[in-house]
């Protein structure tokens, strides 16, 4: 990770706040899913920050949006990976374009591609998480886990086109106006 200056890790701290906030209010729950927005702060971390800030914009956020919302239960480290799977998959798409001398938000098709691609990796981090979870506490039956995929990933597929057309605006105001590190 690059060299953190107080501007970066005010940017990063804003970004997990956001997400905390969009975990507990934009939220839709539907059976054992739900539907939220906590994908925008992230993919907006990746594009302005860099992969492994947003990675911990992910990371943390999730993990005061469990401890707020569930406490600190004993399968809260299963709960907190999912929401990386969007940072990871964007951001390697992110590097790739970075590298040739590009930024993602200028390239729409593979933006909103890799959106999907992390929602795709995150929506299976979080079926993975579910059926682990049950398995742990018995919650679900095998069938309930998996049968859901069916309409969760998607779900998953609807918010990251959604999030993908509100990440690229904001990116190219935040660009304009000089606060992007990466």
């Amino acid at each position: 990770m690059k060299k953190l200056n107080i501007k970066v890790l005010c940017q990063m701290a804003i970004l997990t706040a956001v997400y905390v906030l969009l975990s507990m209010t934009l939220v839709i729950h539907l059976a054992n899913w739900k539907l939220t927005f906590v994908a925008l702060p992230v993919v907006v971390a990746v594009l302005l920050l860099g992969t492994e800030r947003a990675f911990v914009v992910a990371l943390v956020g999730e993990f005061l949006s469990q401890l707020l919302t569930m406490g600190l239960m004993h399968t809260t480290i299963i709960w907190i990976w999912p929401p990386v799977g969007w940072a990871l998959v964007v951001g390697i798409v992110a590097g790739r374009v970075k590298r040739q001398g590009g930024h993602l938000e200028d390239k729409i098709g593979l933006c909103y591609g890799a959106c999907i691609g992390g929602a795709l990796v995150s929506g299976c981090m979080n079926t993975l998480a579910l059926w682990l979870d049950s398995l742990i506490n018995h919650y679900y039956t095998f069938a309930m886990v998996f049968g859901s995929v069916v309409f969760r990933l998607p779900k998953d597929i609807v918010v990251a086109l959604i999030v993908a057309a509100l990440a690229i605006p904001l990116m190219k105001v935040l660009r304009r106006n000089g606060l992007a590190v990466n």
